[in-house]
């Protein structure tokens, strides 16, 4: 019986310390409780901070439409209008060299380049027109013969008549009244067959006459075109400067034999410079201007109007520029699809105006503007204004906008814009990178932009 009791006073003992840490743990929650209580009744809320909205620092512009001229630019090489290859027409040593023919040097108009030996020449000259005077002698002497034998041959036929009478007279006489005697009447006859063969016989010599003449007349125009052939060798013994020029290329030495079409000698002339520059041909179409009032045959452009254009030089920049003209359309590129334009420069425009500053001469690669169209009514932005999905940020009532615009080209730094702003509108020209609709915007206004020339 008493075994059972202590196993009932462990169960008790196990259940009373399970009772303390329930206890316990209930007691130290309970604390906990109250400290978590505490700190919360003593908190104080934090300072309440409040945030307000950052604006967007930019520059605007006030939207300005005009009339903005149009420029068409393009790059192209200066080079002289008229420029020749001289070469000799005749073969022979050269003899003669112009002490200023050299590259670089100007040659007045008519001043000797260079002579050949004209000795051979000049005797084939002086051979035809001895023979030219022979034959113009013959052709003299022809005429006064014919002339006399004209006379003679009035003579001879009057003789004849004189013959023939005679021998009918006497033939006559002796036939009829039976005077005379037959050998009488023959002699007669005799007589008469000789002059009348004298007769016939000059008559042919004078009907032959013309021919002679004109044979004669033939041979002295040959010896006539042989003398101005010979003469003509011999001029081009000398050659000429056939325009005052610019000496561009020279290979000639002092008693070199030289051939006919042998280039020796290269003149450019520089009154005039021509600048071939290619356009596109959508600018061509949309921008360049063509004279309307002239028709031109068959199918090709119209004449293009007489603009002033201006010429920098790559080299340079600004500080070197020139006037033009522009003249007419050259070419048209299919592979590129370019219109080729010719400016023209006249030794007056290719003069720089500073005393200091350099001329436009041959080679010089240049820039061109040439003035076309006016584009009515348009905006002017600067490029950075413009994303290239065609839009701007505009400023309303402060805060940004974004609006669709039309582009009708670019030129130089600038955009030009044809619709999708109104004049007075403030554009954003400070470049944003994704900016958020609506945002809030600081800005300052800067004068607004006008075309200018690129």
């Amino acid at each position: 019986m008493e075994k059972p009791r202590s196993n009932d006073s462990k169960i008790n003992s196990v259940q009373k310390k399970l009772v303390l840490r329930i206890v316990a743990c209930v007691a130290i929650l309970a604390v906990g409780a109250g400290i978590m209580a505490l700190l919360v009744i003593n908190k104080k809320p934090p300072a309440e901070i409040k945030t307000a909205e950052r604006p967007i620092q930019a520059e605007v512009v006030r939207v300005v439409t005009e009339d903005i001229q149009i420029y068409l630019t393009g790059f192209g090489q200066a080079e002289a209008l008229n420029k020749v290859d001289l070469a000799p027409e005749v073969s022979g040593k050269v003899v003669e060299i112009n002490p200023h023919l050299e590259v670089g040097e100007v040659i007045e108009a008519g001043q000797i380049l260079f002579a050949i030996d004209p000795r051979d020449y000049q005797a084939a000259f002086d051979d035809a027109r001895a023979a030219t005077i022979q034959w113009e002698t013959t052709v003299a002497r022809l005429k006064r013969q014919f002339e006399l034998e004209k006379k003679r041959l009035r003579t001879l036929q009057r003789s004849r008549e004189l013959a023939k009478e005679e021998y009918q007279r006497v033939k006559k006489l002796f036939e009829v009244d039976q005077v005379g005697t037959r050998s009488g009447v023959e002699q007669a006859e005799r007589a008469y067959n000789a002059a009348a063969d004298q007769a016939d016989q000059m008559e042919q010599s004078v009907a032959l006459f013309p021919m002679r003449i004109k044979e004669a007349q033939s041979s002295l125009a040959a010896a006539r075109a042989r003398r101005v052939a010979a003469g003509a060798r011999l001029e081009r013994c000398k050659v000429r400067a056939p325009f005052t020029g610019r000496v561009e290329f020279v290979r000639l030495e002092q008693d070199q034999f030289v051939t006919p079409g042998q280039r020796v000698v290269t003149l450019a002339d520089d009154s005039v410079m021509e600048i071939k520059v290619a356009l596109s041909s959508e600018d061509v179409g949309r921008w360049l201007r063509f004279e309307t009032t002239t028709e031109t045959p068959g199918s090709w452009f119209s004449p293009v109007r007489k603009v002033s254009c201006r010429i920098q030089s790559t080299a340079y920049g600004k500080t070197h520029s020139w006037q033009g003209s522009l003249d007419r359309v050259v070419d048209f590129d299919p592979r590129s699809r370019t219109v080729i334009v010719a400016v023209r420069v006249t030794a007056n425009q290719a003069r720089h105006s500073r005393p200091e500053g350099l001329p436009l001469v041959s080679g010089m690669f240049c820039k061109v503007t040439i003035p076309g169209r006016v584009l009515p009514q348009a905006v002017a932005l600067p490029r950075q204004a413009v994303s290239f999905e065609n839009t701007v940020y505009r400023v309303v009532k402060g805060r940004l906008k974004t609006a669709k615009v039309k582009v009708v080209r670019n030129q130089g730094d600038q955009v030009y814009i044809s619709s999708g702003l109104q004049p007075g509108d403030l554009v954003i020209t400070t470049r944003l990178v994704n900016p958020i609709e609506n945002s809030l915007v600081s800005y300052a206004v800067k004068p607004g932009t006008k075309g200018v020339t690129p």
